[in-house]
């Protein structure tokens, strides 16, 4: 472990030092192609590393005399937040993030950290795959530094703990790690649980150690990130549906030319329905190995006794973030459109 961290503060070191001697350097080194840098949190076998190899493959099989991808997996240029702070400043060139992490630059994000925003996948996916629909919204942090590319599934979020969770009286007294969003702290509060922010990095010492009880996250955490090794109840509260996001360096972004931008777009598209693709199996498959391999305990829960602790929250949020009632209230139009296919059905 010490010597990954030592690697990745070499590569982020290596990554800054280019940035800053600019890109005559870069040439000298690489023959005049100019190196892409990727940093993202999840395994090789991830369905989002998956979809960043064919983001690779798009733009150097269009642009490879002029540009080279390298991914960095497994946070090896640094957790989430301090990657989009590299990306920011050109460090790196693109970093794979949740949205609660890229809400502390624009808040309008915060929205996808709302409990039971959506009331099905396919609603959720119908919202985000409106390009149309969520553009402007990716260009709201252009201002910071970064602008959203497109996004990848990351399906929905459950709660899994060393102890059994039933009911919301269940997580009582318990210690949650949770994305570093307010909404999702509010959340867990409202659950009768202490919420414990930290990076996705830490959570598997934090339960080994007892430092906290449990998280809360999408199946594959549990044999990708091996948290079924150490928690051995993952209950089925479908609480959220918080998308991950391809962000990218705007000063880069606008230094290529039209037909540069429109091939990086379309490598992003492409990117996001291999990832989409992939999910589900992937999702099944996890569920499959930690249950018969990790011994992990599948627990159905009554979603109702969990969505009613959380009305007060989403009330909370849309009354405190006025830039978030626009977004809510047409992805209350979208639930409504699927609930009303599924009662037609």
């Amino acid at each position: 472990m010490k010597t990954l961290k030592k690697l990745a503060c070499t590569a982020a070191s290596l990554a800054i030092a280019f940035t800053i001697s600019g890109c005559s350097s870069l040439d000298s080194i690489t023959g005049g192609k100019r190196i892409i840098r990727i940093s993202h949190a999840q395994s090789e076998s991830h369905p989002e590393h998956q979809g960043l190899l064919k983001f690779k493959e798009v733009i150097e099989s269009q642009l490879g005399d002029k540009y080279e991808v390298q991914i960095f997996p497994n946070e090896l240029l640094g957790a989430a937040q301090k990657a989009i702070e590299l990306c920011q400043t050109g460090a790196i060139d693109f970093v794979v993030a949740g949205t609660a992490n890229v809400e502390t630059f624009e808040d309008s994000y915060e929205i996808f950290s709302m409990p039971y925003l959506f009331t099905s996948p396919e609603a959720y996916h119908e919202v985000m795959n409106d390009a149309e629909y969520m553009e402007k919204l990716y260009e709201s942090t252009d201002q910071s530094g970064f602008r959203v590319m497109t996004w990848f599934d990351a399906g929905v979020r459950s709660f899994y703990s060393t102890k059994k969770i039933e009911t919301p009286d269940d997580l009582k007294g318990q210690k949650i790690r949770v994305q570093q969003s307010p909404a999702s702290v509010a959340m867990v509060k409202a659950f009768g649980a202490a919420a414990s922010p930290m990076a996705f990095g830490e959570v598997y010492t934090a339960i080994q150690q007892g430092v906290i009880q449990g998280a809360e996250n999408n199946e594959l955490a549990l044999t990708n990130n091996k948290h079924g090794e150490v928690a051995k109840y993952y209950s089925y509260t479908n609480h959220q549906m918080i998308p991950d996001v391809l962000i990218g360096n705007t000063k880069f972004l606008d230094s290529l030319s039209p037909e540069e931008y429109d091939i990086f777009m379309d490598a992003a598209q492409q990117a996001t329905q291999l990832e989409l693709d992939e999910w589900e199996e992937a999702a099944a498959e996890a569920t499959d190995y930690a249950k018969n391999t990790q011994k992990v305990e599948f627990i159905e829960v009554d979603i109702e006794k969990f969505r009613d602790k959380v009305i007060g929250v989403q009330q909370e949020m849309i009354d405190n973030n006025p830039k978030i009632t626009e977004m809510y209230e047409h992805i209350q139009k979208v639930n409504e459109e699927y609930e009303n296919k599924e009662d037609a059905e």
